[in-house]
């Protein structure tokens, strides 16, 4: 009996039109990139050094569907290296050693490969360390993509051996371009069909593609499949372009640019802005509790007590979200996001409360003054404890000027330094009279 000989999947040639359209537009050199003009424009330094075959490990550091994956293969192309692919989200370190063994082969063959590692950041350190001494053989040109910062995702001893290279979101234009160029293409685009769109429409199809090439050319593969008698009607356009997400990656990058974006219009008192950013993130799926915390925090820091109001209208706004929850509640958080904006700001007790921890670190634990301690029992009042101490509500003006609340060793500090915004206005002026009046005692 003869064995039956398998053929592996992975072998059989995948046929192109099988293929999504945005795997058939890779670009297959330089000169078909959309965007990334800064590194990839004629002339650069990056691109003259792909051009003349020169390829170093690096980290491509990116939003989705900007080319970071096409990148990586097309400086495989130019290199005249291998290409192997794995993927950090699909793999672990098996699969790192696989392709680690298969590209010591084609070094010992006199060959270079370039493995490129998606959503490199995925890896663990122990993961990520096995790169190293494969770079430092050069039997790798290690290119890692990431769509989260480096800086806080890799390891600094793989950092340290490759350069990183910042990728933009991808224009409008740009991604009309792409798409302009998948309806001319016959041979991998959709040429072939003499589709018909207008001009508006692809643009609006490139504005919801949000920056990702790969989503626009989805986008428009999709409605080519609904297009009627060979034209795409704004009908269908409507359909494949329905409820469509906005780029928000609930905990990456770009979620903290977007809260620190909120923060900031806040402080500087823009409700326009402020109203953007909220309504972004609520787009983009953030936990609206978490919205409610930071503009908490915002009325506690950055209007403090120039409108100690905020803070109780911030914690109603965030008791009525859990009261009625989305979308109702939303409004709730977008009003108070609005008065934040236009309160008056004071962080003066933010400030204040910073130099007194600074305070406290540098001169240590010094004692409580005498007249100032609890005294309960009786060997405490023996050894004087809160003697001399001074009840203010039972002093003319409600005041013990001469009372020292501060340990002897520092005496009278000033840490907290009023605004002439807002309410904090009647605060410095009544703070600076007491200061006056303390003053006067101490020298008495």
């Amino acid at each position: 009996m003869t064995k039956r000989r398998t053929v592996q999947p992975d072998l059989l040639p995948e046929p192109e039109t099988l293929k999504p359209l945005a795997e058939r537009m890779r670009p297959r050199s330089l000169d078909d990139f959309v965007g990334q003009e800064r590194l990839l424009a004629s002339g650069t330094a990056f691109r003259r050094a792909i051009e003349s075959g020169h390829v170093h490990s690096m980290i491509l550091w990116g939003p989705p569907g900007c080319g970071k994956t096409s990148l990586a293969r097309v400086l495989a192309r130019y290199g005249e290296a291998e290409f192997l692919s794995i993927s950090a989200v699909l793999g672990g370190l098996a699969e790192v050693r696989a392709a680690l063994a298969e590209a010591a082969k084609y070094f010992a063959a006199g060959r270079r490969t370039v493995l490129f590692v998606d959503e490199v950041h995925r890896f663990n350190k122990a993961q990520q360390d096995a790169f190293l001494p494969h770079i430092e053989r050069g039997t790798i040109v290690f290119v890692g993509a990431t769509t989260e910062n480096p800086s806080f995702e890799l390891n600094s001893a793989l950092l340290s051996r490759c350069r990183v290279h910042v990728l933009e979101m991808v224009s409008v234009e740009a991604i009309v371009q792409a798409l302009q160029r998948a309806l001319a293409d016959a041979e991998h685009g959709l040429g072939a069909f003499d589709l018909q769109i207008d001009a508006a429409a692809l643009h609006e199809i490139a504005r919801a593609a949000d920056g990702d090439v790969r989503r626009g050319l989805t986008l428009l593969e999709i409605a080519a499949e609904l297009a009627d008698h060979g034209r795409i009607e704004a009908n269908v356009l409507d359909q494949v372009l329905a409820d469509r997400v906005r780029r928000f990656d609930k905990g990456g990058e770009v979620f903290y640019d977007q809260i620190s974006a909120l923060h900031k219009s806040v402080r500087n008192s823009n409700p326009d802005a402020a109203l953007y950013w909220i309504a972004r993130m609520f787009d983009g799926g953030c936990d609206p509790a978490y919205l409610a915390r930071r503009l908490t925090r915002m009325a506690v820091e950055d209007i403090g007590l120039a409108d100690p109001s905020a803070l109780e209208k911030t914690i109603a706004a965030w008791d009525a979200y859990d009261r009625q929850g989305s979308p109702e509640g939303d409004l709730a958080l977008a009003n108070v996001a609005v008065y934040l904006a236009m309160a008056p700001k004071s962080n003066a007790a933010y400030a204040a409360y910073g130099a007194a921890r600074k305070l406290v670190a540098h001169t240590g634990s010094l004692p409580v003054p005498v007249a100032l301690r609890n005294a309960p029992t009786k060997l405490m009042k023996e050894l004087g404890y809160g003697s001399n101490y001074q009840y203010d509500p039972d002093v003319a003006g409600g005041i013990a000027y001469d009372q020292q609340c501060f340990p002897d060793e520092l005496g009278e500090q000033r840490l907290y330094r009023p605004t002439g915004n807002g309410i904090e206005a009647r605060i410095r002026e009544r703070l600076e009279q007491i200061r006056a009046e303390r003053a006067k005692a101490v020298q008495g």
